[in-house]
């Protein structure tokens, strides 16, 4: 009886420990790319531009297939229209990913801005909760960043997209290791626990 309990645990314990090496290495990667990201955010920033391109081309050709199972004449009118639409879009940034490029910093720009506004009015409407200077203080360092961004344009566009996703890039893949390393820490001290009541 205990031989076979044992056994299951080891199982068990064998199985998590094999899932927590795959996160750590998940992260591990995650977190080289970042690095490279953020040490070359041009060819980061054009690498986006042109798979964002791709993505709008794809889709593209998913709404000239839905056009004709659209119901009704008007159905397939509006799936052409958008066909269309993501199609110019997408061979735009495939054809020039640099001027695709500036056009996703201003897009970044103005969602930066937009929620910089958004996070200090909540914030202040929030003001006797607990925690929302936090929130204010995020909204100030998001309107700077729009600020500063807007202030470069268009040179930050070389560099802004590149950088910000590899800083993005860089604490996901951190965050992946320091969780397997704590489920690591978890699983050990569960695993004394248990031998420690089975004594």
């Amino acid at each position: 009886m205990s031989t076979e309990t044992t056994s299951t645990g080891s199982t068990v314990l064998g199985r998590t420990g094999t899932s927590r090496r795959a996160v750590m290495a998940v992260g591990v990667v995650i977190a080289v790319l970042g690095v490279l990201a953020i040490l070359a955010p041009l060819v980061t920033g054009v690498a986006l531009s042109i798979l964002l391109g791709a993505l709008l081309v794809v889709g593209a050709l998913a709404h000239v297939a839905h056009a004709f199972h659209a119901g009704g004449w008007t159905g397939s009118l509006w799936q052409l229209a958008l066909a269309i639409l993501y199609a110019v879009a997408g061979i735009s940034l495939l054809a020039n990913p640099v001027v695709g490029l500036a056009t996703l910093t201003l897009l970044v720009i103005a969602y930066l801005a937009v929620a910089g506004i958004v996070e200090v009015v909540g914030g202040v409407l929030l003001r006797p909760a607990p925690g929302w200077s936090w929130t204010v203080v995020g909204g100030v360092v998001s309107l700077l960043l729009a600020v500063l961004l807007w202030g470069g344009f268009p040179s930050t566009a070389a560099w802004a997209i590149g950088l910000l996703v590899g800083i993005q890039l860089l604490s996901t893949g951190l965050l992946l290791v320091a969780l397997g390393y704590l489920d690591r820490g978890a699983a050990t001290t569960g695993g004394q626990t248990g031998d420690a009541s089975a004594g």
